[in-house]
């Protein structure tokens, strides 16, 4: 659904509730907050950036002399090419940059199909009903690192990688996760009496580029099926409550010590298939509870590249 709907369904119910509507971000009692910055480099330097931000302005931002960047790997910040798409991780009010990702991309589906162009592999992926499907090319040189954390290479199994576009083409580079064993039709039941019994839930946090630019909110995957349209959704190990769309969720990332308040804006039913573990600071839970959209992921403290935090959530 659009996040309109979402946004129109929080307002309503703030007013039938008599609460005020909390605006979504991160709270301003924990430290300097990060503010995620997304544009096209106009203009790039050693100590100065310059990019097209998606409202049509033009944001020039310092590079602080410890600012790392990514583009498919670990590159000087100075060397990113121009008509780079970036999210930038800023301080100082957005004017600092501290972490750059450029033409980042998640891939996250089922294997449908798998074929070959010389030494690259093709993949066909089914990326939930909301979504659609999305072919994509695993690089011969990133099949090995790949191969390892997915090693069920065939139709039926989960698949999640970051990787960046390039061309028009979603290249894959980096295993998100390690692959779950089970098909995505098999997904494990939470433990017996363990559902939608927790006050605060704790498990993984990911993100997906799925979000509009700029947006801030999750996909959850536990939203009733009448609400969303989707009978993929309601599958979930970790003993998730069904929420609604427009739900508020005070979202913490355990490992920064970070939290937002943020809107429930799409369904997150692919989310829900994956039984996995974040190993971020520590073990999380099994299960992802949510998946975030690049700048509320971002202004938690995560790191793209890494793909997931150790997640506590609860009702706002």
């Amino acid at each position: 659904m659009p996040y309109r709907s979402a946004d129109r369904r929080r307002t309503l119910a703030a007013a039938a509730l008599g609460r005020t509507v909390q605006e979504p971000g991160p709270l301003p009692s924990e430290g300097e907050s990060f503010h995620a910055v997304s544009g096209t480099i106009l203009d790039v330097s050693p100590h100065l950036i310059v990019i097209d931000t998606p409202a049509g302005d033009e944001e020039r931002l310092v590079i602080a002399p410890w600012a790392t960047a990514w583009r498919g790997e670990a590159v000087s910040p100075a060397d990113l090419p121009t008509g780079s798409n970036v999210i930038i991780k800023a301080l100082r009010a957005g004017r600092v940059v501290d972490r750059i990702w450029a033409d980042i991309t998640r891939i996250t589906g089922v294997i449908q199909s798998i074929g070959s162009e010389g030494k690259d592999h093709t993949v066909e992926l089914h990326c939930g009903p909301h979504r659609g499907r999305r072919t994509i090319v695993i690089p011969y040189r990133s099949s090995g690192r790949l191969r390892v954390r997915h090693p069920q290479f065939e139709p039926g199994y989960l698949f999640d990688a970051i990787g960046v576009r390039e061309d028009g083409t979603a290249l894959a580079r980096l295993p998100a996760t390690s692959q779950p064993p089970y098909r995505w039709t098999a997904v494990p039941p939470p433990p017996p009496g363990y559902v939608g019994v927790q006050s605060r839930i704790s498990g993984t946090a990911t993100w997906s580029d799925t979000f509009d630019c700029g947006e801030q909110g999750v996909a959850y995957p536990m939203l009733e099926r009448a609400d969303t349209a989707c009978d993929d959704t309601g599958v979930s190990c970790a003993g998730l409550p069904y929420l609604a769309l427009g739900s508020i969720l005070n979202v913490r990332n355990v490992c920064a010590g970070r939290t937002s308040v943020l809107p429930i804006v799409a369904c997150g039913c692919l989310a829900g298939r994956f039984c996995d573990r974040c190993l971020e600071c520590g073990t999380s839970p099994r299960g992802r509870i949510l998946e975030l959209s690049p700048r509320s992921f971002v202004e938690l403290g995560g790191d793209l590249t890494t793909g997931c935090f150790n997640a506590r959530l609860g009702m706002g």
